[in-house]
């Protein structure tokens, strides 16, 4: 992993913290500026020659040190958009999320990897199914990315345990949801990574999730779809598939069975 010295590191969680500063902003700065520390200070001057009538409060130094404080404590580091750990093909969705709040084994992101994601009501078959083609996949070489959600996204998940699997939380990192989810979310954590581009404590949100898609596709070379509804989360991350210019595959199913509408 390239390093970023310590200041630089503070500087970009209090740039992308700071309200009004998406992903789009953050970059152009960067690009700007050559860094966070050149550009943080900049940022009230510049809200203000663009019109803004309320002054400028930035995400303090002090609130930036305690959270990555906090997500050492939890086991977690922070990777930016141009760490060698950032997953590459992430980096070329536009634009790439700035920075990921990781735990886990670093090295699985610099693998070839594919998506896999599906239906929360999962029928048992679809389950069954989603395991074995997971660990099938990982036994070829690929990393398994999902969700975490319950149905197709854990299957996956635990059919790729032993190879190796990214799950992508719609929260914070130490979110784990759902509940029933906990003990997968650990072994995950212990020899996968888990990823959210969220800060710590953030409860998911409706929103978060299209978002947190995003990063699923954009991290693999295509993403598998295994039973969804014809309006599901998992048709959203084939449509980012697609628009990210990579490879959309689904498992054919039962034309009466609602699940497999979507594929």
């Amino acid at each position: 992993m390239s390093e970023i010295a310590p200041e630089e590191l503070i500087a970009r969680l209090r740039l992308i913290r700071t309200r009004h500063v998406g992903p789009i902003t953050y970059h152009e700065l960067l690009d700007t500026y050559g860094s966070a520390f050149q550009a943080i200070d900049t940022l009230p001057d510049l809200a203000r020659r663009g019109g803004s009538r309320t002054a400028l409060t930035l995400h303090s130094k002090t609130q930036a040190e305690d959270e990555i404080a906090d997500l050492k404590r939890l086991g977690g580091s922070l990777l930016c958009h141009d760490q060698g750990a950032y997953p590459a093909l992430l980096k070329a969705i536009d634009p790439p999320p700035p920075l990921l709040f990781a735990r886990g084994r670093m090295s699985l992101l610099r693998e070839p990897m594919l998506a896999m994601v599906g239906a929360r009501n999962a029928s048992t078959n679809g389950r069954r199914f989603a395991s074995r083609l997971a660990a099938g996949l990982g036994e070829a070489g690929f990393v398994i990315a999902s969700g975490l959600a319950r149905g197709i996204d854990a299957a996956a998940h635990r059919g790729a345990l032993p190879t190796g699997t990214v799950a992508v939380l719609g929260g914070g990192l130490d979110q784990i949801y759902p509940p029933e989810n906990t003990d997968l979310y650990g072994e995950i954590a212990a020899t996968g990574v888990v990823l959210s581009e969220r800060p710590l404590g953030h409860v998911g949100r409706a929103q978060d999730f299209p978002r947190r898609n995003r990063i699923i596709s954009g991290m693999a070379l295509g993403t598998l779809v295994v039973e969804a509804a014809l309006r599901s989360g998992s048709l959203i991350t084939a449509r980012f598939a697609g628009e990210q210019g990579r490879e959309v595959f689904a498992v054919p199913g039962s034309p009466l069975d609602e699940r497999c509408r979507g594929t």
